[in-house]
C-alpha cells in the first residue's frame, strides 16, 4: 500500500435487515460519487464492489435494523472499528417496517412464514443501531435523501459537523411554497410531527406525509390526533400510520391509541 493510499480516509458501508435502498441511494449520487471517489477510498461496500479491506475505517454508513443474534455481535464489531459511524435510513434509525413485530408475537410470524421455524435464528424485535451502539449521526427517511447523504460525506472531509435538519416537514413545505395539504384539501398528514430533510416530497405531489424521516426532536402528536381524526381518519387509521415505517421511535410507538378519538 503506498504512502498516498495511507493518507486517504476510508469509507465502509455495511447491510444489516432492509431492502438495500438506502445503499442504492448512494450509488444513484453517480457523478458525485467518482468525485468523492477521488478523496474517500471505499473499502467495503459489497453492493458495489468485491473490494474488502480489514479496518479500522474512518467512516462507516450503516443501513438496517438488528433483528438476529448474529446482527447484535457485528454491529458492536463494526463500530469498534469505526471511528465515525453514521446510521442510513428509518430501519437503522427506527427499526423499519420490519419493527412491526414489536407489537406481535414473533414466534407466531415464524411459523406461518416458514416450513421450519425451528431452523430460524431471529429476536423478538426489530431495534434502531443505536439502541446498540454509540451512533455520530443519522440520516433519516425510507429511503434517504441524496442531498443529505453527499452533505455528510463532504462535510466529513471538510472536518465540519453536516447540516441535518431539526424542525418539521411543515417548514420545508414553507420554504418551497407548497400550499398545506390538510388545511387547503383535508388530506391527512405527519408533517407537523415528522423531522424535515425530504424536501417535502409527498406533500408537494398532494400527498399527505406519512413520517418516514421519523419524529422531529419535540412533536405535539397529542395536537395532531383530533386533525388527523377530523380529516376521516379512523381510530385505527391513525393508529397503522404511526405504526410504519418509524415503527419503534418512541415517539410513534407509545403514543397512547386512545387520544386518536379525542
Amino acid at each position: 500500500m503506498n504512502t498516498s493510499q495511507t493518507k486517504t480516509p476510508t469509507l465502509a458501508v455495511w447491510k444489516f435487515t432492509s431492502c438495500d435502498g438506502c445503499q442504492l441511494t448512494l450509488l444513484d449520487c453517480e457523478d458525485e460519487l467518482l468525485s468523492l471517489a477521488g478523496r474517500l477510498r471505499i473499502v467495503h461496500f459489497t453492493e458495489a464492489t468485491s473490494t474488502v479491506e480489514p479496518g479500522p475505517y474512518d467512516v462507516s454508513l450503516v443501513e438496517g435494523s438488528i433483528t438476529t443474534p448474529e446482527e447484535q455481535r457485528r454491529i458492536t464489531e463494526i463500530r469498534a472499528q469505526s471511528r465515525i459511524l453514521v446510521t442510513i435510513g428509518a430501519c437503522a434509525t427506527h427499526g423499519g417496517i420490519q419493527a412491526l413485530r414489536n407489537f406481535a408475537d414473533v414466534t407466531e410470524f415464524t411459523s406461518v412464514v416458514y416450513a421450519s421455524p425451528q431452523y430460524i435464528s431471529t429476536l423478538a424485535t426489530s431495534t434502531p443501531i443505536s439502541a446498540h451502539v454509540p451512533v455520530d449521526f443519522e440520516l433519516r427517511g425510507c429511503p434517504i435523501d441524496r442531498r443529505q447523504l453527499l452533505d455528510t460525506l463532504c462535510a466529513f472531509l471538510a472536518g465540519r459537523k453536516p447540516d441535518l435538519p431539526n424542525t418539521s416537514v411543515c417548514t420545508e413545505c414553507k420554504r418551497r411554497g407548497t400550499t398545506c395539504v390538510t388545511v387547503a384539501h383535508g388530506i391527512p398528514c405527519l408533517g407537523p410531527v415528522t423531522q424535515a430533510g425530504c424536501g417535502a416530497l409527498c406533500p408537494a405531489y398532494h400527498r399527505g406525509c406519512y413520517g418516514c424521516f421519523g419524529p422531529m426532536a419535540t412533536p405535539n402528536i397529542r395536537a395532531l390526533l383530533p386533525i388527523l381524526s377530523v380529516n376521516g381518519m379512523s381510530t385505527d387509521d391513525i393508529d397503522r400510520v404511526f405504526h410504519t415505517v418509524a415503527a419503534a421511535a418512541p415517539a410513534f410507538a407509545d403514543r397512547n391509541p386512545d387520544e386518536s378519538s379525542q
